[in-house]
């Protein structure tokens, strides 16, 4: 039956047996479900922008925040013990002390750790998560956004491993010095550069988890080709849905990640999600961009700002719904099976694009009553949660401790 036979069959047997279960269950028994499974499972959510956020203009995510998605007592609420730490390092940092900027934000989480104890740690294993959820405290593994931090350095990766950092997104918005990003017409590399092809077998012997969201599809294809680990997509979603548009994965390439053994973590922008949101901001970017550059303004302006802001009253923002993060998740399922999905939400990293039913770390619990309404199974829901992307990220640590023993 191939990769997907066996799981394609219960998903559609499930399907049939949907409308028997919500007879016999109410909306309020299915959120108070909802809510027990939130609390009672690990949820990782693979890129969760607080640190940039914070570097930017502080606030004590111990307490809720006025600001942003992620906080303590939010997070304590949506059931959400890993998030994901981005390092982000913007993509005009290449060759400009990046790799400064990616510690000074690792300096930042692990400030989170010690400023508050009793509330956060650090997290560098599986195991670490795991021991932390029975302490009833927020895990913090980290993963640095865009490999311009390397700075051309092979040694970089044990030193961000060792700083905590377990996977690192190749690309952001701009070719780097590793490989081609999807955002980048300019195809300087036509894949992975000479180093980049280098990067990928050293990542793979320290263990350090490859992420494919942002760069090419040649890069993409290239990664695969030399990786001897599996491969994550932290935060993408289907491109299914939003054909052309190459910062989704297509079907061809979740298949490829899950032949071999990887997965994808889904985005929740809600560009992400439908094409006619895509559509639209594509648009509005476009007109946004002519005007400033005809009117001599830096985005930071009064006068552009006061522009987009009355632009924007104009052109009302669309939003996702929280079902339509169901709808790709499904789709992942029907083409590799239930065991190469996840979350990767993109909180704090999405500004005003979050969907109806996802607008902050408070809502994994929405997301769970839909996937209980879709037909799936507690085991499989969990599996979303987190279980799939510890199987993902052990088996990493595996061909890790084996390349090392071949030296």
């Amino acid at each position: 039956m191939g990769i997907t036979g066996t799981w394609v069959i219960r998903f559609l047997l499930a399907s049939l047996f949907i409308p028997i279960v919500l007879g016999a269950t109410s909306e309020e028994e299915l959120r108070l479900r909802a809510q027990r499974i939130a609390q009672e499972t690990i949820i990782v959510d693979t890129h969760i922008d607080v640190p940039y956020r914070l570097q930017t203009r502080w606030e004590d995510i111990s307490t809720r925040t006025a600001r942003g998605d992620f906080d303590y007592p939010r997070a304590k609420a949506g059931g959400l013990n890993a998030p994901f730490m981005a390092i982000y390092v913007p993509a005009n940092r290449e060759n400009q002390n990046a790799k400064s900027v990616a510690d000074s934000l690792i300096d930042l989480v692990e400030g989170f750790a010690k400023r508050w104890p009793d509330k956060f740690a650090l997290a560098r294993t599986v195991s670490d998560i795991r021991a932390q959820f029975r302490e009833g405290k927020i895990s913090l593994p980290m993963g640095m956004e865009n490999g311009a931090g390397i700075e051309g350095r092979l040694e970089n990766v044990q030193h961000f491993y060792d700083r905590g950092v377990r996977y690192i997104t190749l690309a952001h918005s701009r070719d780097n010095h590793i490989c081609d990003s999807s955002y980048d017409t300019t195809r300087t590399w036509r894949g992975l550069s000479p180093f980049g092809k280098k990067l990928v077998s050293e990542m793979n012997r320290v263990g350090m988890m490859i992420d494919v969201s942002h760069i090419t599809d040649d890069a993409f294809s290239q990664v695969i080709e030399l990786s001897k680990a599996p491969v994550i997509a932290s935060h993408s979603a289907c491109r299914h849905f939003t054909p052309d548009w190459e910062r989704n994965m297509s079907d061809d390439m979740i298949r490829k990640m899950a032949e071999q053994g990887g997965i994808i973590m889904m985005n929740f922008g809600s560009s992400f999600l439908r094409q006619e949101i895509l559509v639209k901001e594509e648009h509005e970017q476009l007109v946004i961009r002519e005007h400033l550059r005809t009117n001599r303004l830096r985005f930071s302006d009064p006068e552009a700002q006061a522009f987009i802001a009355e632009y924007r009253k104009k052109k009302p923002v669309m939003y996702a719904d929280v079902k339509d993060v169901v709808t790709h998740i499904n789709h992942v399922v029907q083409l590799v099976g239930i065991d190469h999905v996840g979350l990767g939400s993109d909180f704090d990293g999405l500004g005003d694009s979050l969907p109806t039913g996802l607008k902050d770390v408070s809502s994994y619990p929405n997301l769970i009553y839909e996937l209980l309404k879709a037909g799936y199974s507690e085991p499989d829901i969990k599996k979303i949660l987190s279980e799939n992307f510890f199987r993902v990220w052990s088996s990493i640590d595996r061909v890790a401790r084996q390349l090392q023993s071949q030296r």
